[in-house]
């Protein structure tokens, strides 16, 4: 039997797994780079040896270092989690050579799936349907397709490819992905489906030779290829049900497949589906399998693990459950990941924490707590937010309502899309296909309405002068601002979300009651807010209620520096209170694009005194694992390129500079 357990990997499944660890008895280990030295699943774990770096290269990666935390912390099992080494053939023969269970299918198992050309071979022959594809781009004919990295998963070096022309840089960026993330730049090409669904199966094998299938899942809904919301069971006809998991059943029975797996499809709208790829490990979105079948994935993995077989009974899923992918990242810009620290993460209302359910309700899979530090070092997930629900509909309401509410504050989210999603017409009909996003723009739109913006920053001006008027050494009695004759009013400004100035001009009477106020945010805001009948009815540093034309909402204030969280009724901002007298400060050439975030200039597409038009790409900035092209803002001339290829960066630094002016 498995005594202590070491996990390879970090974040909120490392903090899963140790959860099940805990019910069962079984001592835990973690291992952490220095990035990670104060992170939650660090201290929960009952020992932890440290990585030394910050880099995944240097640290989860490092199948001798693993080995070396498993021998010094005397761990007798290995459990991989997800990404880093868990679909690693080499890391799994070196932890069983070592005399270690391995919690997972046995390494050739691993490579046989982790090279997905072999993989797609070897399964057709087992009668499982394929999509035709190629390697070598002469003999593609027919747009559009797929470029598909051959190692590894998580949509990374996979590119839509729709006119010849494009294909050639396509493969190369896919090729420098799939290198960066996989160290193998292997890709492959596959025709694209339009309008295609992503369901999958979650199987399971044991020693004795039984293969399983305990459901299915829709994970259609990607953001750059990578899943943000799945769900349990995938809303498909009986037929298609059965078919899909007689067909992944086959293909793990192919491989003599051990332990927890999930074998991917494509859907064709006429109900046809063809084999994606399997995943040798727990999927991120298990839980929404664990909700619907009331079973404990780990603790299955870890049983067959030790050589039992499965329970010969396994119950069928009922209900419904959703899963959403809570991740730091600005999402209307481009997916740009976000950094920083969580100065709250509150998510009302949860039942349980890595666990299952007793009946609807909420359960949060999270990898950070309030007061974690969010940096470039890994991949932008922070949390799972799953609901489980007697009907899809009540499963749909329950998880857009507590996202909706939810206190996120510090670190930009995808928090708006998700609820935005949840809350479509075309959601609720399962109008859905990886296209979705595409389709529906709609859906990027924050949540709190630009009229709306004013009176949230009222709300945190109200908030500070409650705060000055109850840490006043003085006179504290008297509402903010009073004065024996009424005189100028007060003038509170901001940075709003969108980085634009709002200024907040109001004025308190004798009993603290408002009694007027205006705003200078951009024009439309500002002619809606002020048809607005505003009054004053609570404001502590907290806690603002104000009553708008006869309705009363409540804002909830939090600060941190100059830096103040509003979330009310219509949605939440992050505003920055400016400094009655800054400070000068050093001016930026005009034209200059600044790096988002820490990261390294990977490719330079121009040179200094090149046309560009807005939209081109300049140059190419990685960072937390993905690309991310930087693109020209206007029409201009590249002025400066002060960053070589390679060239590391920390956020602000000056990228290109790109000049309206033509100097012919």
């Amino acid at each position: 039997m498995i005594t202590r357990l070491l996990v390879a990997n970090r974040g909120e499944i490392a903090r899963r797994v140790f959860a099940t660890c805990r019910t069962l008895g079984v001592q835990t280990v973690a291992v952490h780079s220095d990035a990670d030295a104060d992170a939650p699943f660090v201290a929960e774990a009952d020992q932890a040896v440290r990585l030394p770096g910050s880099s995944p290269t240097e640290t989860y990666l490092r199948v001798d270092l693993i080995l070396d935390a498993v021998r010094r912390s005397g761990a007798d099992a290995v459990h991989p989690g997800y990404g880093f080494l868990a679909e690693n053939a080499e890391f799994a023969a070196a932890v069983t050579d070592a005399g270690l269970t391995w919690v997972g299918p046995p390494a050739k198992v691993i490579a046989a799936m982790g090279d997905k050309l072999a993989a797609k071979a070897l399964l057709a022959e087992a009668g499982v349907p394929m999509l035709p594809s190629w390697t070598d781009t002469d003999e593609i004919a027919d747009f559009p397709v797929l470029v598909k990295a051959s190692a590894g998963g998580g949509g990374r070096g996979m590119r839509i490819v729709r006119a010849a022309d494009e294909l050639a840089e396509a493969v190369a960026s896919a090729r420098r992905e799939a290198a960066a993330a996989f160290g193998d730049g292997t890709v492959f090409i596959e025709r694209y489906v339009e309008r295609g669904r992503h369901v999958e199966v979650q199987i399971f094998g044991d020693a004795h030779g039984r293969v399983v299938a305990l459901g299915d899942r829709e994970c259609s809904i990607q953001r750059r290829h990578q899943k943000i919301v799945e769900e349990a069971p995938a809303v498909v006809p009986d037929r298609v049900r059965t078919a899909l998991h007689g067909a992944a059943v086959a293909a793990g029975r192919a491989v003599d497949y051990l332990g927890a797996g999930t074998v991917e499809f494509l859907l064709a709208p006429g109900g046809e589906f063809f084999f994606l790829e399997m995943n040798t490990r727990l999927q991120v979105e298990h839980p929404v399998t664990e909700l619907c079948t009331g079973l404990d994935l780990v603790g299955l993995q870890l049983l067959v693990a030790e050589g039992e077989p499965l329970p010969v009974a396994l119950p069928a899923s009922t209900g419904h459950a959703i899963e959403v992918r809570l991740c730091a990242e600005d999402a209307a810009a481009g997916w740009r990941p976000a950094t920083g620290t969580l100065h709250r993460f509150s998510v009302g209302a949860v039942a349980t924490e890595f666990g299952g359910l007793a009946g609807p309700g909420l359960r949060l899979d999270s990898g950070v707590l309030a007061g974690s530090v969010v940096g470039v070092h890994y991949d932008s997930m922070l949390a799972k937010v799953i609901a489980w629900g007697r009907t899809r509909a009540e499963a749909t309401r329950l998880l857009a309502g507590a996202l909706a509410r939810a206190e996120l504050h510090g670190v930009t989210t995808n928090r708006d899309l998700l609820v935005r999603v949840l809350r479509s017409p075309a959601f609720a009909a399962v109008e859905i296909d990886t296209g979705f996003l595409d389709r529906h723009t709609e859906v990027f739109a924050p949540l709190l309405p630009a009229d709306r913006l004013p009176i949230t920053a009222l709300a945190a001006a109200l908030a500070a002068a409650a705060q000055r008027r109850a840490t006043a050494p003085v006179l504290a009695g008297l509402p903010s601002g009073w004065r024996n004759v009424p005189a100028v009013s007060q003038t509170t400004r901001f940075v709003g979300p969108d980085g634009e100035e709002i200024e907040i001009r109001y004025r308190l009477d004798r009993t603290g009651r408002l009694a007027d106020w205006s705003s200078t945010p951009t024009k439309e805001a500002a002619e809606s807010a002020g048809a607005s009948d505003v009054a004053l009815v609570e404001a502590t540093p907290d806690r603002v209620v104000l009553d708008v034309d006869g309705v009363r909402r409540p804002y909830r204030v939090h600060r941190a520096g100059s830096a103040v969280f509003v979330d009310g009724p219509d949605g939440a901002a992050s505003l920055v209170e400016l400094p009655r007298l800054p400070l000068p400060t050093a001016a930026v050439a005009a034209g200059s694009l600044l790096a988002p975030l820490p990261g390294v200039v990977t490719r330079v597409h121009v040179e200094v005194g090149q046309r560009v038009a807005a939209g081109d790409p300049l140059l190419t900035l990685e960072a937390m694992k993905l690309e991310h092209p930087v693109l020209a803002p206007i029409d201009g001339v590249v002025a400066e390129l002060p960053v070589p290829t390679g060239g590391q960066v920390q956020t602000g630094a000056v990228l290109a500079v790109v000049d309206e002016k033509d100097p012919r």
